[in-house]
């Protein structure tokens, strides 16, 4: 007999036992699952899975119990207002990382043109040019797959007004050329505990380490974006809960001003920004 929604549930919540979320970890792969929303999954609680929903829902459970990310599970993320494919070889868009998006869209004016470091997925230049078709958008990666996958995500969402390069953050940018710069960078140490425990195992540690102490690739951006911005131009940079001081005194030693710490939905500094004022 095939189980109902309701008995697959409890299925999963005794595989999951020792999760920190199971429930919440259910509700998604079932969702995914049944293509349905968590008030459908109520309303629907004891109806029956089919055989193959069935095997399918066990093996999500087997590879969400060995600590596999959901996203990675079910392929997608949503961020902001859309809905992101993703895989093994980006980093998976956090919320946080949505402070990012409102502090350019802050900024933003007609004519822009801006460009996202280390896009990843897209997550970041897809969400500012979905809100703000009337600007151009740029952006790179060094990784060929993660460019590959963003410019997918980019024809998912219909979003012609964004540019993909594979690059190593501004080195083949001319001088003067972006009104803005936006980056999520790797910025955790590289003997962080951390890099052992949840998500983060499954992520590729080009995403998540940037030398000893975590700011390799800040230190790069700073110093090449004061070169390739023009005139008033800004510079936003996620970065780790403990380093917005000395991220504060990079942007000041590349000659930024007005810049300014910010904090995420939890209240850890996250984000700096400065203007390149001439």
């Amino acid at each position: 007999m095939l189980p109902s929604i309701r008995e697959a549930q409890a299925y999963g919540r005794a595989c999951l036992r020792s999760s920190i979320s199971p429930d919440i970890d259910i509700q998604y792969l079932l969702c995914h699952l049944l293509d349905c929303s968590p008030t459908r999954l109520l309303l629907d609680a004891e109806s029956d899975l089919t055989e193959s929903q069935w095997q399918q829902f066990k093996q999500f459970i087997e590879r969400r119990k060995n600590g596999e990310p959901i996203a990675h599970i079910t392929g997608s993320r949503g961020f902001w207002s859309l809905e992101l494919d993703v895989n093994d070889s980006t980093l998976i868009p956090r919320p946080d990382t949505e402070l990012l998006v409102a502090l350019a869209l802050a900024k933003v004016e007609a004519g822009m043109k801006i460009i996202d470091l280390g896009t990843g997925s897209g997550a970041i230049a897809l969400s500012i040019a979905d809100e703000r078709p009337d600007i151009t958008m740029f952006a790179t990666d060094f990784h060929l797959p993660a460019v590959q996958l963003a410019q997918a995500n980019a024809r998912k969402h219909k979003l012609d007004n964004v540019h993909f390069m594979q690059a190593f953050w501004l080195t083949a940018c001319q001088q003067n050329q972006f009104d803005m710069v936006i980056s999520n960078p790797p910025y955790i140490e590289a003997d962080d505990p951390h890099l052992q425990q949840g998500d983060v195992r499954f992520e590729p540690l080009s995403a998540l380490i940037s030398g000893p102490d975590g700011l390799d690739d800040i230190r790069l951006i700073t110093q090449q974006a004061a070169n390739c911005l023009r005139p008033n131009g800004w510079l936003l940079v996620e970065h780790g809960y403990d380093q917005s001081v000395a991220v504060q005194q990079l942007f000041s030693a590349a000659g930024f001003s007005h810049i300014s710490a910010h904090q995420d939905f939890g209240g850890n500094d996250r984000a700096v920004m400065g203007q390149l004022t001439l």
